[in-house]
């Protein structure tokens, strides 16, 4: 029986958290990514608080204009200057069920350049 396109997500999505998870030292990076918008958030799973977080709703970022891509780019970029102000340097990359290409992969990309390791 052929799978849905979300329980193949959701599949994937826990094969990936079966491996990646946050620590105090090394927090998680978690993406979300919808059809219009994307969401990332620095988690340290120990403790289930949210470091830092950022969307591509958030005022500054949503009046820029561009791709969808470049608007994740910024999105990663936006997120790891909050993650650097926590004083996070290292961190998992939780790309949430969805595959390390298009958006997810402009997002990554932000963070490292914004200087985040991972």
């Amino acid at each position: 029986m052929a799978l849905t396109k979300n329980e193949r997500r959701v599949r994937i999505k826990n094969r990936v958290r079966k491996i990646v998870s946050g620590t105090e030292t090394r927090p998680r990076l978690s993406v979300f990514r919808s059809n219009k918008e994307i969401y990332a958030q620095v988690v340290d799973d120990v403790t289930g608080r949210t470091i830092s977080a950022a969307s591509s709703r958030d005022k500054d970022i949503s009046s820029a204009k561009g791709t969808k891509s470049e608007i994740a780019t910024l999105v990663g970029k936006s997120v790891a200057e909050r993650a650097l102000k926590a004083g996070i340097n290292t961190i998992s990359f939780d790309r949430g069920g969805s595959l390390y290409h298009g958006r997810v992969k402009s997002l990554a990309e932000g963070a490292r350049e914004a200087g985040l390791k991972f």
